[in-house]
């Protein structure tokens, strides 16, 4: 079973990505958080930092690409073939107000004429370096039944992967995703599929296998696994230290690194409230010591609720 990891901004970096892999592992793909190319410049410093290949060492990395503009990119595109990437996935499912209103994101997917020449371009600048391009995409924008033309569109390209996100723009990542849309792609899809939506523990993943009567491999994780680290392991059937004892260890590696490059304390504190934001599913019961993390101004303060009462 092959397990990708969807990508979180400010959450699945380089250090997230690089700490996860020598802790946990059984992650066969690792997509990384967007790039949104302008006519500045195809990256930022700080897109580049995250996406050269020495700071993604021993992990199989999928950089993503988030416009509306076949030019821009390409011309990222180009930069990250340089280094040495032979698959990019374009993000056609941010839901967030900022990129939806530039068009970009979910906020492309209604312009099905525009998304038809914009992915004409960049499928036939893909064909002479042999980039493959994947797609992340939402049903639609204003309504699920916007998949059944995307898919249509879709199948007219050599889409390396169709990663499915089976809700619409509207729906953010509430309520239960729209798994009938889902079945649909299973059916009528050129392309390989992967599932990607509300897998948090094992069970989630049964229940869908045994609703959509397949087995959904591979799969992509995102806030599931970011709650739960394990659940890559759990899903694939692996056992072996702990959880709580692993989720310290990558606890700790992410907290030095975060204090080796980051000051003062609130910055880095502000890195690890995002975290647990996320972890405290994993601490039912603890609800006090997460209001003192989020309450700590210092490390100080923060280490001796994390050391004393949580990652004991």
């Amino acid at each position: 079973m092959k397990i990708y990891l969807a990508p979180l901004e400010g959450i699945t970096n380089h250090i997230y990505r690089n700490a996860y892999s020598k802790i946990y592992g059984n992650i066969d793909k690792y997509f990384a958080p967007f790039i949104s190319p302008s006519e500045k410049a195809p990256m930022t410093p700080r897109e580049r930092r995250d996406v050269d290949p020495e700071n993604n060492n021993g992990i199989y990395m999928v950089p993503q690409i988030l416009t509306c503009r076949s030019d821009l990119f390409i011309e990222a595109a180009k930069e990250l073939h340089d280094m040495g990437y032979k698959e990019i996935d374009l993000n056609l499912g941010c839901p967030s107000g900022t990129v939806c209103a530039k068009g970009k994101g979910a906020g492309f997917l209604p312009e099905t004429l525009a998304l038809q020449r914009f992915l004409d371009d960049i499928y036939s600048y893909a064909g002479e370096p042999g980039i493959q391009i994947s797609i992340k995409t939402r049903l639609g924008f204003y309504d699920p039944d916007e998949f059944y033309d995307l898919v249509d569109i879709f199948n007219t390209f050599p889409v390396s992967e169709l990663i499915v996100h089976p809700r619409i723009r509207g729906d953010f990542y509430k309520g239960d995703t729209r798994k009938e849309y889902f079945a649909y792609a299973l059916e009528h899809s050129n392309a390989p599929l992967v599932y990607n939506g509300n897998i948090f523990a094992s069970k989630d993943y049964e229940e869908l296998t045994t609703l959509l009567h397949k087995d959904l491999d591979p799969v992509m994780l995102g806030r599931g696994l970011i709650s739960d680290p394990s659940l890559a392991d759990k899903l694939k059937g692996y056992t072996t230290e702990t959880d709580l004892i692993k989720l310290r260890r990558l606890h700790d590696t992410l907290y030095n690194e975060f204090k080796e490059i980051m000051s003062p304390d609130i910055n880095i504190l502000h890195k690890m409230r995002e975290l647990w934001s996320y972890w405290q599913v994993l601490f039912v019961g603890h609800e006090r010591d997460i209001k003192r993390i989020i309450k700590a101004k210092k490390c100080s303060e923060y280490e001796d609720v994390v050391y004393h009462s949580l990652l004991t």
